[in-house]
């Protein structure tokens, strides 16, 4: 089978940043043809030279569209912009494949395999790994009415054209029924994380970190993510310098974003927070491995509550508890299998009452990582993940026969 995967935002393991489709992407090669239409956006963050920039195998057709978390939203729409021309040209230019495989966001990514489906008769797949136009516009990056309205109506359409729709969470694939996709049509898919990096990481790699940083005495609270306007950053730093005078609890930040300056004012200000640089793939998990809990924090937006952030498996899959402040999914998960706690967004007093709490039980925050872990091998194992996935193109493959 020929997949050809249109990503805008492909990342390696030498990234900061989850790496969902390089692990698809190496499992799928082994018995398919796989051509990725990317950009060259993320080449740049890069960290380390470990891994191939793709696959082994993987025929790589690359467009040259930058692009940062930092942008403001008329370079992003420039970049998404250019992005779409150049990818419709190279995927237009592919030897015929089987089915198209596109990723949001943004939706300019699926509307490309739409326009190419419909010209080369191929049927596609729409993989949404967050809620647009609804995000941006939540988020108040587009405030006109009728070009609000003009992207609902392209989103459903992009619904209904698509042979599949793959999700990242149940909260995702409830709002797309709840527009009149049929629910076979649907399947989630979680975001997951990489079991091999995890059983990577040995005891002593994590005793020279909490040596390097005189973490020895130290319980750790960790953010590992993007300081973004959506991460509710200002609620995590009011909580650090609320909890500034206890001497046993560390705050480590690890990213970058648009809050990066405050966080960098901040850490100058209080002695309970260390940021930490951008870390590639394989260290992040020597990270939650150190903690002794970990902070998974959005903004109070009813759209936030659908998404599938990839600290949140990392974190369960290294046996490291984690608070949660979206009221949707993410909530449900760890009440019901008892792997972390739940605070409500922008609420940094009740977040520091939460750790406080659970940082005074050591035995709770094991036992609770532990059930954590547990349900992670069983249902966030991209090894397994990509098999779901597979199956679902090849279903769609064969039917357009």
């Amino acid at each position: 089978m020929h997949i050809a995967l249109l990503n805008q935002h492909h990342h390696n393991p030498d990234c900061p940043a989850t790496c969902r489709h390089y692990t698809f992407m190496e499992e799928l090669v082994q018995k398919h043809r796989i051509s990725l239409v990317t950009s060259d956006g993320w080449r740049k963050v890069r960290i380390t030279n470990k891994y191939s920039w793709v696959p082994n195998r993987v025929e790589l057709q690359e467009c040259i569209a930058p692009y940062s978390n930092k942008m403001g939203v008329r370079k992003r729409l420039k970049s998404f912009a250019g992005f779409a021309g150049s990818a419709f040209k190279r995927t237009m230019q592919l030897q015929k494949p089987d089915v198209l495989w596109a990723v949001s966001t943004p939706l300019s990514t699926p509307w490309v395999a739409s326009q190419v489906a419909k010209l080369r008769n191929v049927p596609w797949v729409f993989e949404v790994q967050d809620l647009w136009p609804s995000f941006p516009i939540q988020m108040g990056a587009v405030q006109n009415a009728w070009l609000q309205q003009r992207l609902f109506n392209m989103e459903r359409r992009l619904y209904e054209s698509a042979s599949h729709i793959i999700t990242l969470s149940p909260d995702m694939t409830d709002y797309i029924a709840s527009l009149g996709i049929p629910q076979e049509k649907i399947t989630t898919n979680y975001n997951g994380t990489d079991f091999n990096m995890v059983d990577a990481v040995q005891e002593q790699e994590v005793e020279e970190l909490r040596r390097k940083y005189k973490l020895q005495d130290k319980q750790v609270v960790l953010y590992a993510g993007t300081y973004g306007r959506a991460n509710s950053m200002t609620t995590l730093m009011q909580t650090i310098r609320s909890m500034a005078q206890d001497e046993s609890i560390m705050f480590v930040l690890t990213g970058n974003g648009y809050y990066e300056p405050q966080l960098k004012e901040l850490a100058q200000q209080v002695t309970n927070l260390l940021l930490l640089p951008p870390q590639p793939r394989p260290d992040v998990f020597k990270l939650f491995k150190l903690a002794a809990i970990s902070l998974v924090t959005f903004n109070d937006l009813a759209v936030l509550a659908s998404n599938s952030p990839a600290k949140f498996y990392d974190s369960l899959a290294c046996g490291t508890p984690t608070i949660v402040t979206n009221p949707g999914w993410t909530k449900a998960f760890v009440e019901k299998y008892e792997c972390g706690w739940y605070t409500p967004a922008e609420q940094p007093d009740a977040l520091a009452q939460t750790l406080r709490e659970v940082l005074a039980q050591p035995q709770l925050l094991q036992a609770t990582g532990k059930r954590g872990e547990a349900v992670a091998r069983d249902l966030f194992d991209r090894k397994k993940l990509v098999r779901q996935v597979e199956s679902i193109l090849a279903q769609v493959a064969n039917k357009h026969i």
